[in-house]
């Protein structure tokens, strides 16, 4: 039996992660690169998609480097990624037509404004609301906008995917232009009921089918590497979404296990019985594919959480944003009364309000910027509180408790206010890059390494727990102020350019 590794590539918003992950099914080296996200002048959010390449082969490279030296072979690349930003790119030459549209972004909404009568019908066959996020709405502007994009659409050369895919066109040379059903699941064209891309969604929007991806599953061949030396030949054996990932990632696989996942934004994804009918506050999604099988779900996604707070760092002129804010929360016990509602980008999950804007209240003379940074923390909590409880009205379902994950969880103050504005233990995970994890753990029942859920499932997990200490009383009221607050931003009507 071979010695090898799974090298798992977790691309995101604002860094490339890697991990070498060996039979056990831990990682045994894990690396990053930072990646830059950009705002426009006319306020548009985007990525330099060659960036991401590059970041991507960074950490393939010091990743290849040690387990050379440690004399294990890569026997298989595993993706996770951010998910909804979308690529195009030339199917000749591989050179991206435009920046990639960030999932952050905004500039969709004249698409889906335009397409308002018809949000029923897509909500009904994708599972998600019509909102700016959705991959389709960026593709739609980039063919209606970008002289390049529309001249490789008029060849037939034009490319599109999620980040997932174009790292694997480069990966292969362009030998592979394949997406996991996950990836797809959240572009707004794919339809749940066939696992198809479906025409009429294409029509709407404006995509050609020739340019999107093949549809794979999550666990499976994709193509064989071929454009990095050191990876000659090693074989893409999984890719999923990362919030999909970090879900796998957590080794609970029955109905009604539900995680949050903290970073930039956040997901929360409940595993359902089956498709739900409809759930108009959320997205229905898939969890992910396996051998022709697929797992449903719900998902509730929030814009700004961890970014809230490193906006407020920047605001405030802190030196390091995210860090020093975080480092000012700490210093005070409480926001004081002070509600954050980030809303700077519109409202996600469950309110779904593009053009609801940002708002800070209940200020008073006595306030601080520490108790301004702690608001921003508690927001965190306050809006993944909000879609917790959308889910348990829509699946009908009691969740008995919330594994988490993602950067953001390292906040101690963070999980206990969770744990308390919830009422519920939170149980976080102590692998710092569950979605690399997760994609790896894919990866490695396609190797054989492991022959079943169950088997991952008996995997050691590590989890730190928070239980509620908070009075119910307490609870109704800060939860009672938050909601008074959201509804004040959904009055702040904002114009997305």
């Amino acid at each position: 039996m071979r010695d090898g590794l799974i090298l798992s590539i977790d691309q995101g918003t604002t860094n490339t992660k890697a991990l070498l992950v060996d039979r056990a099914g831990g990682s045994m080296f894990r690396i990053a690169a930072p990646v830059q996200l950009s705002v426009t002048a006319a306020g548009y959010v985007e990525q330099d998609a060659e960036a991401l390449w590059a970041s991507v082969c960074t950490v393939i490279e010091e990743s290849s480097r040690f387990a050379s030296q440690a004399g294990k072979p890569i026997e298989a690349v595993a993706i996770s990624n951010q998910r909804e930003t979308a690529v195009a790119w030339h199917a000749d030459t591989l050179e991206p037509l435009a920046n990639a549209v960030s999932w952050q972004c905004g500039r969709g909404e004249s698409i889906c404004n335009r397409l308002a009568g018809r949000a029923g019908e897509i909500r009904s066959k994708t599972g998600l609301p019509l909102a700016p996020l959705i991959s389709a709405s960026k593709w739609g502007w980039l063919i209606e906008n970008k002289r390049l994009v529309q001249e490789a659409a008029a060849q037939g050369t034009l490319r599109l995917g999620t980040v997932d895919a174009w790292l694997m066109s480069k990966l292969t040379g362009g030998e592979a232009h394949a997406t996991d059903l996950t990836n797809a699941s959240r572009t707004g064209l794919l339809n749940l009921a066939t696992l198809q891309w479906d025409s009429e969604l294409l029509a709407y929007f404006g995509v050609p089918l020739g340019s999107l991806p093949a549809l794979r599953d999550s666990c499976g061949l994709f193509g064989h590497c071929s454009a990095i030396a050191e990876l000659e030949g090693v074989p893409i054996l999984s890719a999923i979404g990362d919030s999909h990932g970090a879900m796998f990632g957590h080794g609970s696989y029955a109905s009604g296990s539900i995680k949050a996942t903290y970073g930039t934004g956040s997901s929360l994804m409940a595993l359902t019985p089956s498709l739900i009918a409809d759930a108009p506050k959320l997205a229905r999604t898939i969890a992910w594919s396996i051998g022709g099988c697929t797992q449903f779900a719900l998902e509730g996604n929030i814009a700004m959480t961890g970014s809230a707070l490193q906006w407020v760092g920047e605001f405030l002129g802190l030196a390091e944003p995210a860090k020093d804010a975080a480092l000012l929360a700490a210093s005070v016990p409480d926001a004081a009364g002070i509600y954050f509602v980030p809303a700077m980008v519109g409202l996600g999950a469950p309110h779904w309000d593009a053009q609801a804007r940002g708002t800070i209240s209940g200020l008073g003379r006595a306030h601080t910027a520490a108790h301004l940074a702690r608001a921003a923390v508690d927001a965190i909590a306050y809006q993944v509180t909000d879609v917790l409880l959308a889910m348990e009205r829509a699946a009908s379902m009691r969740f008995t408790e919330l594994r988490a994950d993602g950067g953001a969880t390292r906040n101690d103050a963070l999980m206990q206010f969770q744990a308390d504005i919830l009422g519920l233990p939170v149980q976080r995970s102590k692998e710092e890059e569950l979605s690399a994890l997760g994609a790896a753990w894919l990866a490695g029942l396609a190797l054989g390494w492991w022959k079943s859920l169950g088997e991952l499932s008996s995997l050691p997990q590590s989890h730190d727990s928070f239980v509620p200490q908070m009075t119910g009383d307490v609870r109704k009221r800060l939860y009672d102020g938050w909601s008074e607050a959201v509804a004040g931003a959904r009055m702040h009507r904002g114009v997305t350019p």
